[in-house]
Parts: C-alpha cells; sequence; structure tokens
C-alpha cells in the first residue's frame, strides 16, 4: 500500500478544497455578516493540513496507484473533506450546531443527500445557505468522476459495464485513469448544465442568489433548499417545470451528455438502455401519482400536473426537493415516492439509489429465470442493449444487491434500538443510504429531533450509499490488507 502517495494526493486535495471555502467569504461581506471569520479560519485550518500532508510526503517520482490504494485513497478523501467542510459550521455556530450536528450537515452536503438538522432555513445567514449549495455541487462532480472513470475500474457493483464509456484503463493491477481528462470533460458539461439552469431559474422569478444557489443544488441532485418549505416556496409552474427538467437531465449517465456534445448528435441519448428503462420508470410513475393525486384533490389543473411531475422526478432521482408537504400526501403516496429513491438515477450520474442499469439487469435476470422454468435447457444470454451481461458482473449486482439490503436491515434495527419508531428508523436508514434526504416520522422536515448515535451512523450511511456500498465495506475485511 503507497501510503506516502496517497497522503500527498489528499494534501493537494486538500489544498484545492481550501479555496473553495473563500468563496462565502466575499457573500458574507456582501450582505455584512460577521460569519466570514469562519469560512477565513476554516479556510487557514484546511491549507495548513493539506500543505502539511504534502511536505511530510512530497516525492517528486511518480508512482501508479493502484486498485487496493484506489479504494483506500477514495474512502479517506470522502471522510477527510467531510470532517474539514463541517468547520465553518462549527467555528461560526450561527445556528448553535454541535460537532455531531456540524458533521452531520457537511456529509449530507458533500454526498449531495439533502438531509439537513438546520430547522429554520429562511432566517439563516446567506453566507452559510451559499456554502452548504456549494457542498453539493463539489461533491455532484467528484461523484461523476469517481463513476466515470474510478468504479468501473474497480469493478463496482456491475460497474464494469462502463468500462468502455471511461476515459481510464487497467493495466493489470494498476489503476491508472487519465483523470484529467475525465475531470476537464465531466467538468465542461457540469458547468454547462449549471450555468444553463440557473438562467432558467433566473428568468422563471427566482433571485439571483436563489437561482444560483438551487442551480448548484438541483444539477447535483442534492436537494438543499435556501427555504424550509423548499420549492413549494417559490410556488411557480415555469419554476417547477424547469427543474423537473434538469433534474432528469442530472439524473442521466453523464458520458452521455458529452457524447452529444463532443459530437453534436443525441443518437446516443436514444439507443441507450438504461435511459429508455430509466425514463419509462419515471413516465409511469408521474401517471401514477398525478392520477392518485387527482383522486384526492378538488383540482386537476396544469398546477397539479407539474407539482406532481416535479414530485415524481425529485424522488426518483434522489434530489429530494418538495413542491408540498410529502409526509402529509394521501394514503400510500409518501411511502411510494420515498419508495422510487431506491432505484434512483442512471449509473455516472449525480443521483444516488441502486441505479437504474442493476435494477435493469435485476428485471432481466428474473426473466430470464422465468423463461427457463418453461424451456429448462434453453441458452438464453442475459443482453443489456447489444451488450452481453458475463457472470462476472451478474455475480456483483447480485453481491451489491444482497450487501444493499443487509445494510439496510442492521441499519434500521440499530436505529429503533436507539429508541427511535420503526417509521423514523427505516424511513431515514432507506433516505440516507439512498442519498435522498427527506424521510417520514421525525425526520420528516429535519433531523435536528435525532440523538448524536443515529445522526453518526447516517452520515455513515450516507457516504456508504454515495460511494456505492462495496467500496467502503471493503476496508473492513481482512483480506484487503494483507500483502
Amino acid at each position: 500500500m503507497k501510503y506516502r502517495l496517497i497522503s500527498q494526493i489528499l494534501g493537494i486535495g486538500l489544498v484545492i478544497f481550501s479555496l473553495f471555502q473563500l468563496l462565502p467569504v466575499l457573500l458574507a461581506l456582501i450582505y455584512q455578516e460577521e460569519s466570514y471569520f469562519s469560512f477565513i479560519y476554516s479556510f487557514l485550518i484546511t491549507l495548513a493540513a493539506g500543505l502539511f500532508l504534502i511536505a511530510v510526503n512530497f516525492n517528486k517520482n511518480y508512482e501508479d496507484l493502484r486498485i487496493r490504494d484506489g479504494f483506500l485513497l477514495t474512502v479517506l478523501l470522502w471522510f477527510t473533506y467531510s470532517v474539514f467542510a463541517s468547520l465553518p459550521f462549527i467555528i461560526g455556530n450561527s445556528s448553535n450546531l454541535s460537532i455531531v450536528n456540524a458533521y452531520f450537515e457537511a456529509v449530507s452536503g458533500l454526498t449531495t443527500t439533502g438531509a439537513s438538522i438546520l430547522a429554520s432555513l429562511d432566517t439563516e445567514l446567506k453566507s452559510i445557505l451559499f456554502y452548504r449549495a456549494l457542498l453539493q455541487w463539489l461533491g455532484g462532480l467528484g461523484i461523476i468522476v469517481l463513476a466515470l472513470a474510478l468504479f468501473p475500474l474497480l469493478g463496482v457493483g456491475g460497474m464494469q459495464l462502463y468500462r468502455g464509456e471511461t476515459q481510464g484503463s487497467v493495466s493489470g493491477t494498476k489503476l491508472r485513469p487519465k483523470m484529467a481528462e475525465t475531470g476537464k470533460s465531466l467538468w465542461l458539461v457540469y458547468l454547462i448544465l449549471t450555468l444553463t439552469c440557473c438562467f432558467c431559474y433566473f428568468f422563471s422569478g427566482m433571485s439571483l442568489f436563489d437561482a444560483i444557489t438551487h442551480s448548484f443544488t438541483t444539477v447535483a441532485i442534492g436537494g438543499f433548499s435556501n427555504y424550509d418549505q423548499s420549492f413549494a416556496y417559490f410556488d411557480n409552474n415555469f419554476i417547477y417545470l424547469f427543474g423537473s427538467i434538469f433534474m432528469f437531465l442530472s439524473a442521466l449517465s453523464f458520458s452521455l451528455h458529452f457524447i452529444a456534445l463532443k459530437k453534436r448528435r443525441l443518437n446516443a441519448y436514444f439507443l441507450d438502455p438504461e435511459l429508455k428503462f430509466f425514463s419509462s420508470v419515471a413516465f409511469l410513475s408521474f401517471l401514477f401519482v398525478f392520477i392518485s393525486t387527482i383522486n384526492y384533490s378538488s383540482s386537476n389543473d396544469l398546477s397539479l400536473l407539474l407539482k406532481s411531475l416535479f414530485q415524481t422526478i425529485s424522488f426518483l432521482t434522489t434530489t429530494g426537493f418538495t413542491s408540498e408537504d410529502h409526509s402529509s400526501m394521501p394514503s400510500y403516496l409518501p411511502y411510494f415516492l420515498i419508495g422510487l429513491a431506491g432505484m434512483g438515477a442512471c449509473a455516472g450520474s449525480t443521483g444516488g439509489g441502486i441505479k437504474a442499469i442493476r435494477i435493469l439487469i435485476f428485471v432481466k435476470q428474473g426473466i430470464k429465470e422465468i423463461k427457463k422454468l418453461v424451456h429448462p435447457n434453453s441458452v438464453l444470454p442475459l443482453k443489456i442493449g447489444n451488450k452481453i451481461i458475463s457472470q462476472e458482473i451478474k455475480d456483483s449486482v447480485w453481491g451489491f444487491l444482497a450487501v444493499y439490503f443487509m445494510t439496510l436491515l442492521v441499519g434500521t434495527i440499530l436505529l429503533v434500538g436507539s429508541g427511535l419508531s420503526f417509521e423514523t428508523s427505516f424511513s431515514a436508514v432507506f433516505s440516507c443510504l439512498n442519498n435522498l434526504g427527506p424521510a417520514l416520522g421525525d425526520a420528516a422536515f429535519s433531523y435536528s429531533s435525532l440523538n448524536d448515535i443515529s445522526k453518526l451512523f447516517l452520515s455513515f450511511a450516507m457516504i456508504l450509499g454515495r460511494l456505492e456500498i462495496y467500496t467502503l465495506l471493503v476496508l473492513f475485511t481482512s483480506f484487503f490488507w494483507r500483502s
């Protein structure tokens, strides 16, 4: 294990991250808020830690990172960033956040979960609101790079399907993705989506500040809003429409966006089997929610249609924005909406969940087994589009689903044991594991009433879900650390 190289890369990452902690200082000065000193102190602490790691581990000679190093580096980056990202919440402490609450808020931001401790967003400082949105935006870009450049090479839960679409390559057991090329390509697509979304929000009626922060959290599929009512605060049909469009676009694989941008053609979208499956699920779910809402509502106008569309896309893509109080929706709808996040977005996007490609493999495998009951001796290859799915990928997907459900079960039991109700425990673990945010019960609006043990476990669950479960859990196995 190349600990010195891992530490050096970690230090470089912290130095870069510290520069982003300076951006909220401008907001604090513009709005004459005293919180600017908390961001300056956080910047200095993060910068000093990064420079220290670079200095003590500096080495001019280039070394290859191997696959085991890639796992460890990925996990360390996420946990370390979360610790240093919580500093402005702790030092400024304008909302009287404890260390656990500050860490929970930072993890929720970076993992683009959107579960919040803050209960009075309408009166929160502008610099804090901007910082929360910025954390989600940075986390969203980091997730895309991991999903398209690293996870396929590590063979995480069926992501090998996307090896051909990444910019990296694997030589033996060495991990050598061309991260610079991949990063530039993804950064360009991500930036274009963000700027376009901001433009649409602004000209639909949002203030410039709200348009910027909400475009950050929309494209990142994060769900942090500046208001306790989330998007219901605006009650604007154009905003609901554009929000739905950009959440959907951000839920697609960014490799498709890049191909379309590079070749100036839309063929890649229409030929992608995962996109077809995801779109079908989104459309059918929308119809189900809309028809169900009509039955319990006195109106069936355009506003109701757009609110239903927005709510469905928000939960399906694991964004977590709300156009109305989801917990008070009639009958089965709250459970159905939260359940949509179980599938989540497409692989290679900023969304969470199991991912549509895995569910598609799961469904096709089930259909194949039913056919084999009728024709036991038939040879039926499992195909996604024109690709035949290998046994290795099928085993990886089944393994991922097994670990996912075991994690959900164990997490629910732990939270129930800590004193929470079953509804709160299950929905909170499910929401955090899928990086959704909104839950039910005591966590319907804010997670502030939960105990510290629950918050720490849920923070772990957010990172676990964000890193596709395998990436983190493999570090707890003995064979990972053997030479």
